[in-house]
């Protein structure tokens, strides 16, 4: 099955986060998942809340990929994958907020929309990655060929992903 990545650079600066959700929104739409569908109102969120951990609790750059039209880690023909890695390696904290409290709720967000998610290390830092499948079956024809990264094109990849989470 062939797979659409596409990704962007995210800088350090809190306001990135909404740059982030405005560049993801538009590759929703050209990904043929409608603006106003839920699924894309969902994605959205968590990327948000994904790239605003990202940001703001390693201060540093982070890259945001969304993968369309692989089978995810439960095989779904549609998955929708969500990736953002960041410079530290140190791993997520799902904390449970209380009441008044005005942060902590992003993970458990992310626990309660995506249908899968997780974390690896990527390089000397590490990926978060949550995937949400597509609640219609995507025909073949409605995937891409290529994989777009910050604006080319290239080849598929070919590897296929999997998820070693200890």
């Amino acid at each position: 099955m062939q797979v659409l990545q596409v990704q962007l650079e995210v800088g350090p600066d809190p306001a990135e986060v909404g740059r982030a959700r405005r560049w993801a929104r538009s590759r929703l739409v050209g990904s043929g998942i409608g603006d106003d569908e839920p699924l894309a109102e969902t994605l959205i969120l968590l990327i948000s809340e994904l790239v605003t951990n990202a940001v703001v609790h390693t201060g540093c750059p982070a890259v945001l990929r969304m993968l369309f039209g692989g089978g995810g880690a439960s095989g779904a023909a549609g998955t929708v994958r969500v990736e953002v890695a960041d410079a530290s390696d140190c791993p997520p904290l799902q904390r449970h907020a209380a009441g008044e409290d005005t942060n902590g709720r992003g993970l458990e967000l992310v626990d309660g929309l995506a249908d899968r998610w997780g974390w690896l290390p990527e390089g000397a830092g590490k990926q978060i990655w949550c995937e949400v499948d597509r609640s219609g079956p995507v025909r073949a024809a409605d995937v891409p060929s290529v994989v777009i990264q910050g604006g080319e094109a290239c080849e598929p990849p070919s590897c296929v992903f999997t998820d070693n989470l200890a």
